[in-house]
């Protein structure tokens, strides 16, 4: 069924160049997309998206978001082809190189706090422009969804149902702070080098949010680690850009993103059989563990989850 839909769109395309193109797929994420890199001879390679299945192109939430972020403006890659119904895009090739990857391969700390940087006032610009869009009254659709008590909730309900309680008191307390435009998934790997650019990727879940949410993300990730100072200068970088409270609108973030990412990972491991995400599994839990030390008013959730996580004792 995935060669049939792509043997028909090479066919059909409107660059001729891409139809006797070599494919070669590449590592996916925990979503159910595939991507395969295309490459015509002597001519620029692409990235071809599979989608599950046909879609509408005018409901389509990745094609609203790369409006709005074009709009901001945040750079994504280029949407060359689109074709419904037979669920693909044709898309920019930004390249393989992660910021992830530029932070393991051994970046000088000058140039990781560089690159943090630029993530950190792209995510102002992303706030300050897309208020100000909203203002004018531009119909985006991330502006019409918002993280509430049910969506903090539910990226939680992983775990056992005796820690619903205190995992509804730490959603509701998230849900309570000021709210932002969100990428919503703001980290080390979907954010691209381009040459000079950091590109975004994986931005189709856009919506509102709070404001540190996104900043927690990229700080507290489950797959870079950063020493305290560059989080300090980071925090402290946002907050004097946005006006943020960052002190008291962190921490609770940080804990809601990487308790849902252990949930993610675990489902991703034990459901999915796919080990990929065990090797993040310890770092995410001592952040959790460090955020729950530093935070008393969380040790009745502490202890809940200590239940099943002997790592937070």
């Amino acid at each position: 069924m995935i060669e049939a839909r792509v043997k028909e769109f090479l066919a059909r395309t409107r660059a001729p160049d891409l139809s006797t193109s070599r494919l070669s797929r590449l590592a996916g994420d925990a979503s159910n997309r595939l991507y395969f890199r295309v490459e015509p001879d002597g001519a620029e390679t692409r990235i071809l998206a599979l989608l599950p299945g046909p879609f509408d192109p005018g409901e389509l939430p990745f094609l609203e978001v790369s409006k709005l972020f074009d709009a901001i403006p945040l750079r994504t890659p280029k949407i060359h082809e689109v074709a419904g119904d037979l669920g693909i895009l044709l898309l920019e090739d930004l390249g393989d190189l992660l910021l992830q990857d530029a932070v393991e391969r051994g970046s000088t700390e000058g140039r990781k706090n560089a690159l943090y940087r630029e993530s950190v006032l792209m995510l102002v610009r992303l706030q300050a422009r897309g208020s100000e869009l909203s203002r004018e009254g531009r119909r985006f659709g991330p502006f019409r969804i918002a993280f509430d008590d049910e969506k903090f909730g539910s990226e939680l309900a992983f775990f056992r149902r005796e820690l619903n309680s205190e995992f509804r008191a730490l959603a509701s307390e998230l849900a309570s702070q000021p709210y932002a435009l969100c990428h919503r998934d703001y980290h080390s790997r979907n954010l691209i080098l381009c040459g000079d650019e950091i590109a975004v990727i994986d931005h189709q879940d856009a919506r509102m949010g709070p404001r540190c949410y996104d900043l927690a993300s990229l700080l507290n990730d489950s797959y870079v680690a950063h020493g305290a100072s560059l989080v300090g200068e980071m925090k402290d970088l946002f907050s004097r850009q946005t006006g943020a409270d960052v002190e008291a609108e962190y921490d609770v973030a940080a804990l809601q993103r990487n308790l849902k990412a252990l949930g993610t990972f675990g489902y991703q491991i034990s459901a999915r059989r796919n080990d990929v995400y065990r090797r993040y599994v310890p770092h995410t839990l001592a952040l959790v563990r460090a955020n729950l030390e530093a935070n008393p008013r969380w040790d009745r959730l502490r202890s809940a989850l200590a239940k099943h996580l002997p790592e937070l004792r």
